[in-house]
């Protein structure tokens, strides 16, 4: 099943990213695509905040990995668009298997290596304000996520 939510403002994708963060496991897997400015690490500063992780949220484009253990749970933040080397280089099925939640962007690049259950988010921009974010859930999980969410 997919999901289709228009985002008409940074606000409500901050808020969705709220939600989901609400109905957080550990061993989560979100997997985020989209565009440059689609609102990927937006998405994921709004999870962030919601753990009450107290540091900065970036993208990690060049640090593939940043780890933020502040928060009521380890955060695993992911941005594999400029990963050179070989996913195992960066150990990210490892990742999978830690306590607390990954969140990964540009994961469309590395579709081959990701968990059969995760969810999957992607970002489509309407117009300079207004989004259109398709939810994807693979496994049981995930689908009593969305509906509790959704």
């Amino acid at each position: 099943m997919e999901y289709k939510i228009t985002s008409k403002s940074e606000r409500e994708t901050i808020s969705l990213a709220e939600n989901f963060e609400s109905e957080k496991f550990s061993g989560m897997v979100i997997c985020l695509e989209g565009d440059l400015g689609s609102g990927k690490t937006l998405f994921t500063k709004g999870f962030a905040a919601s753990l009450s992780i107290d540091e900065t949220i970036t993208s990690p484009s060049y640090n593939i990995i940043k780890e933020y253990y502040s928060g009521e749970m380890p955060l695993y933040h992911m941005d594999v668009y400029r990963l050179e080397k070989g996913v195992e280089s960066i150990g990210l099925p490892d990742y999978f298997g830690k306590d607390g939640i990954v969140i990964i962007e540009w994961a469309d690049m590395i579709k081959d290596y990701l968990p059969d259950e995760r969810l999957e988010i992607k970002f489509s921009v309407i117009d300079e304000n207004k989004r259109l974010i398709r939810i994807v859930p693979y496994g049981e999980k995930y689908e009593e996520l969305c509906e509790a969410v959704l």
